[in-house]
C-alpha cells in the first residue's frame, strides 16, 4: 500500500488550499478513507473522512470550511480547504479509515496558516 499526500503550503488566514492523496496498493474502490493532522506533541488526529460511497464526514473544528471528495476509478482523494484558520495548520495524512488496513502513514504534507 502506498498513500501520497500533496499540495499543503502556506497561506494566510482565510486562504484556500486543496490536497491530494493518491493511493496504490490497495482496493481504493471499497475503502472508506480519512484525512488526517499531526501537529507537534498532539496525536494525529482525524480531520475528515470519506465513504467509499461517497458520503463525507468532517470533525466540527472544519465542518463548512473543509470538503472532502473522491473518484474511484483514479483512486484519488481530495481535501478542499477554505477559510483556512492557524489552528488548521499542521502535517496532514490520507489513510485508510479501517486501521486493520491502514497503509504507511508516509511524509505527508505540510499546511501552514498565518495570520
Amino acid at each position: 500500500v502506498q498513500l501520497q499526500a500533496s499540495g499543503g503550503g502556506s497561506v494566510q488566514v482565510g486562504g484556500s488550499l486543496r490536497l491530494s492523496c493518491a493511493a496504490s496498493g490497495m482496493v481504493f474502490r471499497l475503502s472508506d478513507m480519512g484525512w488526517f493532522r499531526q501537529v507537534p506533541g498532539k496525536e494525529r488526529m482525524l480531520v475528515a473522512h470519506i465513504t467509499f460511497g461517497g458520503t463525507p464526514g468532517y470533525a466540527a473544528p472544519v465542518d463548512h470550511r473543509f470538503i472532502v471528495t473522491r473518484d474511484n476509478a483514479k483512486s484519488m482523494m481530495w481535501l478542499q480547504m477554505n477559510n483556512l484558520k492557524p489552528e488548521d495548520s499542521g502535517l496532514y495524512f490520507c489513510n485508510n479509515m479501517n486501521v486493520a488496513r491502514r497503509g504507511p502513514w508516509g511524509k505527508g504534507t505540510q499546511v501552514t496558516v498565518s495570520s
